[in-house]
């Protein structure tokens, strides 16, 4: 398929991918890891140990029988010394491990290289080691590669856009981890039973896509591709991604499986390909720290259950006072109140600004220039939603297709009057829930 198929509107943000050629560093192990149990989407885990036990990496310690969950893996070995609750960067409570580290990183004795012979044990394989969606949706994955109709999937699409401005965790995956990825993506496609799979990566990644492509040749996967997308923001949001490489539309609660889609994240697969070869669980995470207030951006890999001070420190500290820092990207990341917060599975980036770089200028008034409707990656009508949303009007905002919008925040970005349309459109979506529309 051609890459130069139809675009839909896009901004042309700043990308600032200051670390692209930082190779990976590893973190060292902190004295303190605090691992939540809620790092996916769905029921949280319980906690499978207590104050005392010793564990050791890669030791289940949080589980649950709901459906939609994933289980959760000491990052290293040492001591629990407490079970904690702390509020979460959305708002909730999320209880905490407390591991005091030994720095000695003994593996756990039930670690073994999975046995897989078909779909159920591939499905189950994929679920024992705690895999969520890494781009930051964190839906856990074994439920993504189970599509109840799986004889109508066929096409299997990476995800390695990585358009949010600063973040190139993704970027030096493929660099450095590419045959990873490549096995990941012979499993996924051998046990679902896909003809053909395509990684989307943005053109600002040339040696990426220079290096995929030749190892595509020199392994004979014909049935491999990358596809080229424009370096706009947000080429790489689900439902843009796949028009941009299918055609296909995707509305709002539609599923890539119900396009014959699986789609997964570059790291995600990445993980796929090592877990098959060593029987590790996901306990570390790849993940971009940079902003104006750190004094050493780099690409690292941390344990999960870091702080993000740790972190921090371990990129030289501030050099700044830092005024925000967001756990992900500047557009759609969020912004959390204590660098004293752990790592998690789905983080991909840690960006602290200064005061100056975090200053958002005051709002003005709409003076219907229009810019946001043109941002919009599906043609919506952001002012005209939050007049709706400021009545709380559900059955306009309904009518206006608020639920269409995936809150990627381009509106808020382009509006010289400073308004967060995005905002007014996550919150008008809530007035139509509770409303009852459909």
């Amino acid at each position: 398929m051609s890459s130069n198929a139809k675009h839909l509107p896009s901004i042309d943000a700043g990308h600032y991918k200051n670390t692209a050629g930082c190779e990976t560093e590893v973190m060292p192990i902190p004295d303190v890891v605090k691992i939540s149990m809620s790092q996916h989407i769905g029921a949280p885990c319980k906690p499978l140990v207590a104050k005392g036990d010793t564990v050791k990496v890669g030791q289940l310690i949080g589980d649950t029988d709901a459906f939609v969950s994933a289980p959760i893996h000491s990052s290293v070995s040492g001591t629990v010394v407490g079970i904690e609750t702390q509020r979460s960067a959305v708002g909730g409570n999320d209880t905490l491990v407390v591991i005091e580290t030994d720095k000695k990183q003994e593996l756990w004795e039930g670690i073994k290289v999975p046995e897989v012979n078909d779909l159920p044990s591939f499905v189950k394989a994929v679920r024992e080691s705690g895999l969520v969606g890494l781009g930051g949706a964190s839906f856990p994955t074994h439920i993504k590669y189970n599509p109840r109709n799986i004889d109508d999937v066929h096409t299997l699409i990476l995800n390695a856009a990585e358009c949010e401005p600063f973040i190139t965790s993704d970027h030096r995956g493929m660099l450095e981890d590419a045959q990873n990825i490549i096995d990941g993506m012979k499993l996924i496609m051998e046990y679902i039973g896909l003809d053909e799979a395509y990684v989307g990566i943005e053109a600002n990644k040339p040696d990426a896509i220079a290096l995929l492509d030749k190892m595509f040749a020199e392994q004979g996967l014909t049935n491999m591709h990358t596809f080229t997308l424009q370096d706009r923001y947000p080429k790489g949001a689900e439902r843009v991604l796949v028009y941009e490489i299918t055609g296909k539309e995707m509305k709002a609660g539609v599923l890539p499986a119900d396009l014959g889609i699986i789609l997964s994240n570059v790291t995600s697969v990445a993980f796929v390909g090592q877990y098959f070869k060593d029987g590790i669980p996901l306990i570390q995470k790849r993940m971009t720290v940079d902003g104006d207030a750190v004094a050493q951006p780099k690409n690292i890999i941390a344990p999960i259950g870091a702080s993000i001070h740790d972190v921090i420190e371990f990129c030289g500290g501030y050099k700044a006072e830092p005024k925000k820092i967001i756990m992900g990207g500047p557009m759609m990341g969020r912004a959390i109140f204590s660098d004293e917060m752990p790592i998690v599975k789905n983080n991909n980036a840690i960006l602290a600004f200064s005061k100056d770089k975090a200053y958002i200028p005051e709002e003005t008034a709409c003076i219907n220039c229009g810019r946001c409707h043109s941002a919009c990656p599906f043609g919506l009508l952001p002012t005209a939603l939050a007049e709706a949303y400021e009545r709380r009007d559900a059955q306009k905002l309904s009518d206006l297709q608020v639920m269409q919008c995936m809150e990627c925040g381009s509106c808020s970005y382009v509006c010289p009057a400073r308004r967060p349309l995005g905002f007014f459109n996550k919150l008008g979506k809530g007035v139509v829930k509770e409303a009852g529309i459909k």
